[in-house]
């Protein structure tokens, strides 16, 4: 049911946003969408809190009255307002004052009141300064609410704003305020705005159907998949993490409260608040997450930077989606960076193996990493054969899966996963070849929940089945010079019908034959009637 609600919420937004931008871009207006949704969670939650702390003394309104209850309980409680705001940060690890709350802010949009455009902004910079324990600098960083594509001066954009505000909140007011359903209509529209960017959307956003499969495989047992899922993870990375789509789907195989601590690092300043609002819009508490805003392959991150073994950090599940064959400028220095060190440097033309490298140093004993790259890892030589050959006789490529093209909105070149394991079990490397198992879309092609069923039974139980999959022992590898082009081991293409020369011969003289005796009874039939016979 709650798959049916998501869809028709995330349906009713993106309609709305479709009729409302206007002139204003995809990728302006997804802020501001994706913004007042953020707030309408944050403050149901948050009233829904209030609400229950304060029980029998949260005041009860009547219809004609358009205040908050909180904004009429703060007026009439002034002194004891101090102790339910640390009550209520103890609870739900933040607050929100009455007047920034969403029933305050759509009561200020029906009303067209000109103070709206204002408490907007300061309602923004209370969430990222004051609501929450540690501050949330920036976080509507990329929302310029005195933006001339809103209006060109004050009065048209608060009216603007408005509209737009008026607009989701009828279009959400049908809807449940849960976490669950709210984020996922999140998601949803990321996914319809990343639709509409195209090639940008590569840097924020991985199909959900490829995020599942990365992390159905991460929390099944490192060293038997087959005896199924992991109770918990201790700890979760993803050094790409964009919107923070893949770290979600790994919490929501688990369930909740079943990992450590979640970690994310993102370059791009736009898609690492959209990460950090995903996250607190999945039900997350600020504890329960740490996302970075910085540049994984300089490795610019204290926490990543501990050289005491005892506080280093490792992950249980390291996933990632990187920008593929992103072009770089390793220094000197790098070649003795800790994750470089033991493998080389990736060329300067594609960091895909520096992404990888980066990623493998904080994973666990005990852990899986699943990475989405493009196909020339498996096989391009230089430096990228030297990494790709340690890896190998270190046994820490576990599995590599070939997906079709065209899955994505960035590229339509097909990508692989690679998944790796410090200590694997198993001494050959699974290759699954999935490249011709999809669905045609009109602009992209997708994956039918049968299809990341079968990659993830065949990997879970490492089947082996003619043009789909294969266990490669490493002698055999070794003799291909360790390049793990997939079509090497597992060819999709027919096999070609071997002909039996001789058979085909015999089967000529027979043809002959029967039209010899054709030819003799037609011409008797023509001796008969008078005529002349065939020649």
């Amino acid at each position: 049911m709650n798959d049916q609600i998501q869809k028709q919420l995330g349906a009713t937004l993106w309609s709305i946003a479709d009729q409302l931008r206007g002139a204003m871009n995809a990728d302006d207006f997804r802020d501001y969408m994706l913004s007042f949704l953020f707030l309408r969670y944050l403050s149901d939650n948050y009233e829904t809190a209030a609400a229950k702390e304060l029980g029998k003394d949260y005041p009860k309104l009547d219809e004609k009255d358009r205040r908050t209850p909180l904004a009429v309980w703060y007026d009439k409680n002034e002194k004891d307002t101090p102790i339910f705001e640390k009550q209520m940060r103890r609870k739900v690890h933040y607050i929100i004052k009455p007047e920034f709350l969403w029933s305050s802010i759509t009561e200020l949009a029906r009303t067209q009141s000109e103070e709206l455009l204002k408490t907007l902004q300061s309602g923004f910079k209370h969430i990222e300064n004051d609501s929450f324990e540690s501050t949330f600098q920036g976080l509507f960083s990329e929302i310029n609410l005195n933006s001339e594509k809103l209006g060109k001066d004050y009065s048209s954009r608060n009216k603007k704003l408005c509209a737009i505000v008026s607009k989701i909140a009828e279009g959400l007011s049908q809807f449940s305020t849960q976490s669950d359903i709210l984020g996922d209509a999140y998601e949803y529209l990321i996914g319809q705005f990343a639709a509409g960017s195209g090639k940008k959307a590569g840097e924020f956003y991985t199909p959900q159907q490829i995020s599942t499969i990365l992390s159905r495989i991460v929390t099944l047992d490192c060293q038997n998949p087959s005896t199924g899922k992991k109770k918990k993870l201790k700890n979760v990375l993803d050094f790409a993490c964009g919107s923070g789509s893949l770290l979600l789907n790994v919490r929501k195989q688990l369930g909740h409260n079943s990992i450590g601590q979640i970690y994310g690092q993102e370059k791009n300043i736009t898609t690492y608040n959209l990460a950090r609002m995903n996250m607190l819009l999945h039900g997350l508490k600020d504890s329960e997450f740490q996302i970075y805003h910085g540049d994984s392959l300089l490795n610019d991150w204290d926490i990543l930077n501990e050289m005491n073994p005892a506080k280093k950090l490792v992950c249980d599940a390291v996933v990632a989606n990187p920008p593929f064959s992103y072009r770089w400028e390793p220094n000197e220095a790098m070649a003795d960076d800790f994750r470089f060190k033991s493998y080389g440097l990736a060329p300067k033309s594609a960091a895909d193996f520096a992404f990888l490298l980066h990623g493998f140093h904080f994973l666990s004993d005990e852990g899986t990493m699943a990475v989405i790259l493009p196909h020339g890892v498996l096989f391009r030589g230089g430096a990228e054969s030297r990494i790709r050959t340690k890896l190998l006789k270190d046994g820490n490529i576990d599995t590599v899966i070939g997906l079709p093209a065209n899955l994505f909105f960035s590229t339509g070149i097909p990508v692989c996963i690679l998944v790796l394991k410090k200590c694997k079990k198993f001494d050959d490397v699974l290759f699954i070849n999935a490249s011709e198992h999809f669905e045609k879309g009109k602009r992209q092609n997708f994956l039918l929940d049968e299809h990341i069923e079968k990659i993830i039974e065949t990997y879970q139980f490492r089947n082996e089945e003619e043009r789909y999959s294969k266990c490669v022992s490493m002698e055999e590898i070794e003799k291909n010079e360790y390049n793990l082009n997939i079509s090497r081991y597992v060819s999709t293409a027919e096999q070609e019908e071997i002909i039996d020369i001789k058979q085909v011969h015999q089967d000529l003289i027979k043809i002959e034959e029967t039209i010899v005796k054709a030819k003799d009874t037609h011409n008797k039939f023509l001796e008969e009637l008078g005529l002349s016979k065939l020649p």
